[in-house]
């Protein structure tokens, strides 16, 4: 079953005194793009933070968050530290004077110093980690959970979508091969008024209508599309990279839509034909949310 790429997921894990929120947000991006935003005393495992959500998600613009909270005093951030602000607008001072400098200092020129800004004395616990880790697992889960529920609805939506261009593509098959066998008698008999002195090889003529008429036969752009059809019903049932498979199978089907309507000598082919490619239009809007 095909999976959306927007999606919201939860977890708190508690132990020891030790209490990890996480919260996973999954929007539409055609690659993976990861965004954490944790405690600074969990920096140094953000590498294997990332990995273990890439083990677990393939594609979207993903969102993590993750907070601690130790003995009641959260831990999103380590604490400020004032004494460590004061000793860096010293030493810029220090420096201004020494350098005999006439700019003011700023903000900007302060932060250049902001590792000293926070203390991070008490903050590390490698212990931490293992509980994150489960907390995101946990997280993933629910977040999975909304993105398979609404995966299935995506499902029904573009099987019923797919279905439709079925039926207005058997309503082409039906027309042409009427219009063809029309169309090549009649313009068969204007040739024959226009052309009389090929009368005399009858044959000939067959032939050369034969070929002009062939120029707006779609048999084998239907063949096509059907078969384009059909491999996307079964591509909707695979949970590996499906979204990307379906954009392609799209593009098929749009270019055989193309050229059905392009080479349409009936009015009612091409009003399919403009039908079919309105469907497919929409289907290609959806797609783009599939994993």
């Amino acid at each position: 079953m095909i999976s959306s790429m927007t999606g919201y997921g939860k977890s708190v894990v508690q132990n020891n005194g030790t209490l990890v929120e996480t919260e996973i947000k999954s929007l539409n991006n055609r690659f993976l793009d990861l965004s954490i935003k944790l405690p600074k005393n969990l920096y140094y495992k953000e590498l294997e933070i990332r990995e273990k959500v890439k083990s677990r998600i393939s594609r979207g613009k993903i969102y993590l968050t993750i907070t601690i909270t130790k003995e009641g005093i959260e831990q999103k951030f380590a604490p400020y530290n004032s004494e460590g602000v004061k000793y860096a607008l010293d030493v810029l001072k220090e420096v201004k004077k020494t350098a005999d400098l006439k700019d003011e200092i700023t903000l900007a020129d302060l932060l250049n110093f902001q590792t000293l800004f926070f203390d991070d004395t008490g903050t590390q616990d490698n212990d931490d980690i293992e509980l994150v880790l489960q907390a995101i697992g946990d997280a993933i889960i629910d977040l999975e959970k909304m993105r398979k529920d609404e995966g299935a609805e995506l499902q029904k939506d573009l099987s019923n979508r797919i279905n439709l261009i079925g039926e207005y593509l058997a309503k082409i098959e039906g027309q042409v091969k009427n219009n063809t066998a029309d169309y090549f008698n009649r313009i068969k008999e204007r040739a024959r008024v226009l052309f009389a002195d090929l009368a005399e090889y009858p044959e000939r003529l067959s032939a050369e209508l034969a070929l002009i008429t062939e120029r707006y036969d779609v048999t084998e752009e239907c063949v096509r599309l059907r078969s384009h059809l059909k491999m996307f019903g079964d591509t909707l049932s695979k949970p590996d990279d499906a979204g990307r498979r379906l954009n392609f199978i799209v593009q098929e089907m749009n270019r055989e839509a193309n050229t059905i309507n392009s080479k349409s000598i009936s009015s009612d082919v091409s009003h399919l034909g403009i039908m079919i490619k309105e469907e497919l239009e929409k289907i290609r809007e959806q797609i783009q949310n599939i994993e």
